[in-house]
C-alpha cells in the first residue's frame, strides 16, 4: 500500500510480479530514478503478467508518476517539454497476440512477446518482461486519474517506454482519466 504521506522512488526497473498486488492511494507521488543508461537500469514500474496495479487517484488528488528531479511543488521546475528523464509505467497482460517478433515467442503456444528493447529476463522461473497468453478478459488492475510526467528514457537505441506502455492488456483492465 503506497500512501500520499510518502514519496516513493523507483530505483531502476521495479516489478509487480505475478500474483502480487500494488495499491496506490490518491495523491501519492512516485519518482523514477535511473541507475544508469538503458535496459533495466531505467527507473520504471512494470506490472508483470498476473500482477495487479490499483492506482485510484481523484480529480483533486491524482497519482503522479514523474522523474526524481521533478519537484512536484514547483510548477515547470524541469520544464513542461522535458522528456526521457525516467522510463514510465508498463502493464504486461495475458491476452492473445497474433504474432511476435521474438522467434521463440512466435513459435510458442500461446504466443508471447518480450518488451521491445529489453532482455527476456527470468527470475525464480517467472519471465518478467513477457506479455501474451489466452485470457482476453485478463485484468492488470485500475489506473484512474494518474499523471505520468517526463517519461520516455531509452531502453536501447530507438527503444523506449513512452510514459504508459501496454502489452497484451486484457479488457478487464480499467484506465480512466
Amino acid at each position: 500500500q503506497w500512501t500520499p504521506g510518502n514519496i516513493y522512488q523507483l530505483n531502476g526497473m521495479v516489478f509487480v510480479r505475478s500474483n502480487a498486488v500494488l495499491n496506490i492511494e490518491a495523491g501519492t507521488v512516485i519518482k523514477g530514478h535511473n541507475l544508469g543508461t538503458f535496459s533495466t537500469n531505467v527507473g520504471s514500474l512494470v506490472v508483470c503478467r498476473g500482477g495487479k496495479l490499483y492506482a485510484g487517484g481523484t480529480p483533486q488528488n491524482p497519482i503522479i508518476f514523474t522523474a526524481d528531479v521533478d519537484d512536484t511543488n514547483l510548477p515547470d521546475d524541469v520544464g513542461i517539454y522535458q522528456r526521457g528523464l525516467w522510463g514510465g509505467v508498463v502493464l504486461l497482460g495475458r491476452t492473445t497476440i497474433n504474432g511476435a517478433l521474438d522467434v521463440s515467442g512466435n513459435a510458442a503456444t500461446p504466443k508471447y512477446e518480450v518488451y521491445e528493447g529489453l532482455p527476456d529476463l527470468t527470475v525464480d522461473g517467472e519471465a518478467l518482461l513477457r506479455f501474451g497468453g489466452t485470457d482476453d478478459n485478463d485484468s492488470s488492475g485500475v489506473l484512474r486519474y494518474v499523471s505520468i510526467r517526463h517519461g520516455g528514457a531509452l531502453l536501447a537505441t530507438d527503444k523506449e517506454i513512452n510514459g504508459l506502455s501496454l502489452g497484451a492488456v486484457g479488457r478487464g483492465t480499467t484506465i480512466e482519466f
